[in-house]
């Protein structure tokens, strides 16, 4: 079923705050209804799929710390979590302190009030009343080889270390997969209970020990919901395909162009074609500038598994465009045709209706965008 453009809105979570945009009656526009937390960093912004009208934002406050937020109303009113996530206390009162909530993943249909968070530095933790109240989940916090794994504040990413990418099985809720940068792609079959990583064929820096999970940068895996055994993965080490029950990542990047290369931050999934995926690469040359190759932004997407892929970016800068995306900040809908929005680290929000095909500025002079997901004004979104 097609989507119409009436129905449409985008969450925009940012380094100064969050907005909401919801596009018109006939396309004429996007209304813009933010800020929302002003000044505060909003990691990501998620609306409830369950119900349709439950908001969660993930937050670092300068008054509050790291927390997270709820609406009940669509973004109307919020709150903050009653007990936020927040790593167990050490005895003799040393160990690690959420700096940040990064990631959300809400439960399954069947999970009402269930939610999944990620935090920097790494850590999974668990609400079961609509993200409300938060414990730390499984035995990854705490683990003696997740913490080994997970190296130091000081061997993370540049905006520190993170656990992300928590992939709930649709089959299955036992079946779980979440990804640390550093740390790679681990995954239970058991609720939690155990974890093993998944590391076969993938590469690492050069120099690195490849068999070592605290070498292994995933920047963003997806699980394709036409195919939950269809699993994409943007890595620091290049983009990569794996079929379940098979246990050995595939690089599909090498099909990129040489110019442009396979190194990005975000990924999307199709909602109905387990071939199709698109990336959005960044220069990763000897000093990782993290801006988009040569000046020139483009979506690349693949139609056959990643057995070759498409530039796409009619509509965007021909030059002089230094940006990129961070590995949240974009997203596609459920449309059809599918529609796919980016979020850059200038401020700028693209849209394009065709699938890639061509992209318009819907936004511009935001913050720093971190995440972007689609929601649906018909489920409850503040009007």
């Amino acid at each position: 079923m097609t989507q119409t453009p009436s129905e449409r809105s985008l969450l925009v979570a940012t380094r100064k705050g969050a907005w909401m945009l919801r596009e018109g009656g006939g396309g004429d526009g996007w209304a813009v209804d933010g800020p929302h937390f002003l000044g505060h960093v909003i990691s990501h912004l998620m609306l409830d799929p369950r119900d349709g009208r439950t908001l969660l934002a993930a937050a670092r406050t300068g008054h509050l710390g790291p927390t997270v937020f709820r609406s009940e109303d669509g973004g109307r009113h919020w709150q903050e979590a009653s007990r936020p996530p927040a790593f167990a206390a050490a005895e003799g009162g040393e160990g690690r302190a959420v700096d940040q909530v990064f990631w959300l993943t809400p439960g399954l249909a069947s999970e009402p009030g269930r939610w999944l968070a990620g935090t920097s530095p790494q850590g999974l933790f668990e609400s079961l009343d609509g993200g409300d109240t938060w414990s730390p989940f499984s035995i990854v916090n705490d683990d003696t080889d997740y913490r080994r794994w997970m190296g130091t504040v000081q061997d993370g990413t540049p905006d520190g270390p993170k656990l992300h990418s928590i992939l709930i099985d649709p089959r299955d809720p036992a079946h779980l997969i979440f990804a640390m940068s550093g740390g790679g792609v681990h995954e239970s079959t058991d609720g939690g209970a155990h974890f093993t990583p998944m590391l076969d064929g993938l590469e690492v820096v050069e120099g690195f020990d490849v068999a070592d999970p605290t070498f292994h940068d995933p920047h963003c895996v997806r699980r394709c919901p036409s195919n939950p055994d269809r699993l994409y993965q943007q890595n620091h080490c290049g983009i990569y395909r794996l079929d379940q029950p098979g246990r050995r990542w595939q690089r599909i990047g090498r099909a990129m162009p040489s110019e442009v290369g396979d190194v990005g931050f975000p990924l999307v999934v199709h909602p109905r074609d387990d071939n199709c995926a698109w990336v959005f690469p960044m220069d990763a040359s000897s000093v990782w500038p993290s801006t988009s190759p040569g000046g020139r932004p483009a979506v690349y997407g693949t139609r056959d598994g990643g057995e070759s892929w498409q530039r796409l970016d009619g509509g965007l800068p021909a030059s002089q465009a230094w940006w990129t995306v961070k590995r949240q900040a974009m997203a596609a809908d459920a449309g059809d045709p599918v529609a796919l929005s980016f979020g850059t680290t200038s401020g700028e929000l693209w849209l394009s209706d065709d699938e890639g095909a061509h992209w318009r500025c819907i936004a511009r002079h935001l913050p720093e965008i971190y995440a972007v997901e689609f929601a649906s004004t018909g489920t409850g979104v503040a009007a």
